[in-house]
């Protein structure tokens, strides 16, 4: 097992170049590894820096789901547990979207414990990520569908960690504040 810095570093750094080129959705083009980037340091902050292998997840959380990556490089170059949450965090992209969101929603309570910590940081991120100033009609008909979307999700998922549950709130509150 890597050092902690170092399995944190090395795990930032495959989520970068595995992600390299994508931009998230939005009025921004934001770089897709903001939203990495935002996740890790979200569950690092609810956890107090101390579960190295909870914040290398939330760096590649969506690398299996996003590039051709497996389970098994994951476990190679860093745990089994990290690949095991990266896998519990994976959608299956051959389904259509609404189904994918339903599966998320009747899932989310059968996850891990830390699976849940990082779809609730998830759910924070992408919430955020939505929030424009002056948004158009559009724009604010995605932001009402993801926050009612995701608040199912996340309802899944409460109770782990309070800190991570009322930044969800506070997201909310803020996408709420615009529409």
């Amino acid at each position: 097992m890597l050092p902690a810095v170092r399995l944190i570093s090395e795990a930032a750094e495959l989520a970068a170049r595995r992600h390299n080129g994508m931009a998230r959705k939005g009025r921004g083009n934001e770089p897709y590894i903001n939203h990495l980037a935002e996740v890790a340091n979200l569950l690092a902050a609810a956890t107090d820096g101390a579960d190295a292998e909870l914040v290398a997840a939330g760096w590649l959380h969506d690398v299996i789901e996003d590039t051709d990556m497996t389970r098994d490089e994951l476990v190679e170059k860093f745990s089994g547990r990290v690949a095991s949450l990266v896998v519990e965090c994976t959608d299956d992209m051959s389904l259509p979207k609404a189904e994918r969101r339903q599966k998320q929603i009747e899932d989310a309570p059968k996850k891990s414990a830390d699976a849940k910590l990082i779809k609730i940081a998830d759910k924070i991120s992408n919430t955020g990520a939505r929030i424009q100033t002056d948004p158009t009609a559009e724009e604010r008909d995605d932001l009402a569908d993801y926050v009612r979307w995701a608040t199912q999700v996340v309802a899944g998922c409460r109770g782990g960690n309070a800190w991570l549950d009322e930044k969800f709130d506070d997201a909310v509150k803020a996408a709420r504040a615009v529409l």
